[in-house]
């Protein structure tokens, strides 16, 4: 069979989760409008066939690629930068509907030079502009080293296919390095936790959600098929706190309501979700506040 590890990269908002979702058939990454969701390196697997071979393609999903500002984007950027070791292929998301800048250029060609199949995917052709699509396509053309320039859109599905054929051409013989019923190599209580944040991006203002992180204090199935969820929603400022928990406890609510009702559907049962607002002032740039939350930098080495 072939197998292999496909790194995810591309700069914040390319759409880079919503691609390992749609490409997987699963909700392996939280997404949202907001850039730097992801904040940590998540795997995505996908098994299938393609002309009579199994294949298996492990997708990590990366933290979009930015400048750093406090600790955490300190530790996001050491994630996006560690994604090619060990990998098989790349894959450079590209939003096209935004004019590709310098950056752009820059760590495409440093790609298409890497030892590793390259695969440029040239997302959100659904909203941009049509003619800006050919315009990025022909600005990359004639860079050797890229194995395909494929443009798509994750969030509807086009051209997925090929894209996928591109893939499974590229990856090396191999073998299985997960059972065939795994789709992510993340834990339930990591999840739990990405989705509780996941619906407070979605829900809360702009100056809030940077500043917030989620810690499981408790996640346990009991005897009756329950799922018991207790969980802290940090955030950096005193202020932020009543916008969190919002007016007579509304917010809160609201987040609790959308994350369990997602809970549910990954758990298939149901869940007991209780949630607390805690205040851990400039905890991005505090090591053993992060360190609780998963963000530990000593794991990435």
């Amino acid at each position: 069979m072939k197998s292999g590890f496909i790194a995810i990269t591309g700069k914040a908002n390319a759409g880079k989760s919503t691609l390992v979702n749609s490409l997987v058939g699963e909700k392996v990454s939280i997404v949202s409008h907001k850039p730097q969701t992801t904040r940590n390196k998540i795997s995505g697997i996908l098994n299938g066939e393609k002309n009579g071979e199994e294949f298996q393609a492990i997708f990590i999903d990366t933290p979009g690629l930015h400048r750093a500002k406090n600790a955490l984007s300190e530790y996001m950027m050491l994630e996006a930068g560690s994604v090619n070791e060990g990998a098989d292929a790349a894959i450079y998301v590209l939003a096209c509907d935004k004019e590709p800048d310098k950056y752009d250029d820059e760590r495409i060609r440093a790609l298409a030079c890497s030892p590793i199949p390259f695969i440029l995917a040239v997302n959100k052709c659904d909203v941009a502009d049509p003619e800006f699509v050919p315009q990025r396509i022909d600005r990359y053309k004639d860079v050797e080293g890229i194995a395909a320039i494929i443009p798509i859109s994750a969030r509807t599905g086009k051209n997925l296919d090929m894209l996928l054929d591109e893939i499974v051409k590229v990856l090396p013989e191999g073998r299985r390095y997960y059972d065939e019923d795994v789709y992510t190599d993340k834990n339930m209580r990591f999840m739990a936790a990405e989705i509780i944040r996941e619906k407070a991006l979605y829900n809360l203002s702009d100056e809030v959600p940077y500043g917030i992180g989620v810690n499981i204090n408790k996640y346990s199935v009991q005897e009756n098929g329950v799922t018991e969820i207790d969980a802290d929603v940090i955030c950096e400022k005193k202020a932020h706190k009543p916008i969190i928990i919002g007016k007579g406890g509304a917010m809160l609510k609201k987040i609790g309501s959308d994350a369990r009702f997602e809970l549910e559907k990954l758990t298939g049962g149901r869940v007991y979700l209780t949630l607390w607002v805690r205040v851990k002032p400039d905890w991005r740039d505090d090591g053993s506040v992060m360190r609780m939350l998963g963000y530990d930098k000593k794991n990435l080495q």
